[in-house]
This record gives structure tokens, C-alpha cells and sequence, in this order.
């Protein structure tokens, strides 16, 4: 049997802004969007490529805005995902190379912390 991670939520205190930033200038796709009852909207984003989907909303959680533990996601190009986020108006970290990985690193409009990872010696990223 897989168990397989395809969902995570992250806190945000304005559903509209947070999903312009993911969308527009992170790059995620908006998946769903709907209000299935009162007080609850969903919103799934899903990073290219990607098994795993965040979702953002209201009504979905009790955490604090900001408060999503670190994210990573992994691509196999870092110097495009940094110029692509950086170009977008990203706040975004220079390119960290450590032995085990290149990282870049940036942070929604609440404060939710996200890592970009390129792993040189893995296929693809």
C-alpha cells in the first residue's frame, strides 16, 4: 500500500493575496478554488510538476498565519528557479551551494518559509 504526502496546508491571513503570490509570481498552479459551505473556502496550488499540493483558505485551520513548518520543494535547475522567482519581485535568498545541495530561499506574505533544493548529484534535480 503507498502512502503518499499530496497535500499540505499553510496559514495565510489574506487568501487572495496569498494566491496571487503562489500563482503569479511563484509559479504554482491554482488547482480549485470554491466555497463549499459558509466559512470555508478552499484553494489548492499545486508547485510544476508536483505530487503535492499546498492549500490555502479560510475556515481550513486553526494554525496562525505564518506558522507552516519549513517547505521544500526540489527542481533541477536553482540559478532558473532564483531568476525566475527573482524576476517575478520575490524576495528571494542568493544561491546557497552546499555540499549536499544548492538552495534558495523566500517567504510567502505571512512568513510560511520555503527552501528551493537543486541536488547536483540526482538525476533531474
Amino acid at each position: 500500500m503507498d502512502w503518499k504526502l499530496e497535500l499540505v496546508f499553510v496559514p495565510v491571513s489574506d487568501v487572495d493575496r496569498a494566491k496571487d503570490f503562489y500563482v503569479n509570481k511563484v509559479g504554482f498552479n491554482a488547482d480549485f478554488d470554491e466555497r463549499p459551505m459558509d466559512g470555508i473556502r478552499f484553494v489548492q496550488l499545486t508547485p510544476p510538476g508536483s505530487a503535492c499540493s499546498i492549500a490555502i483558505g479560510e475556515g481550513l485551520s486553526d494554525a496562525s498565519p505564518g506558522t507552516a513548518p519549513s517547505l521544500q520543494v526540489v527542481v533541477s535547475d536553482i540559478q532558473a528557479a532564483h531568476d525566475h522567482l527573482k524576476g517575478n519581485g520575490v524576495d528571494v535568498s542568493d544561491i546557497d551551494v552546499q555540499d549536499w545541495g544548492h538552495f534558495v530561499y523566500f517567504a510567502d506574505p505571512d512568513g510560511n518559509k520555503w527552501a528551493i533544493q537543486y541536488l547536483p548529484q540526482r538525476p533531474n534535480g
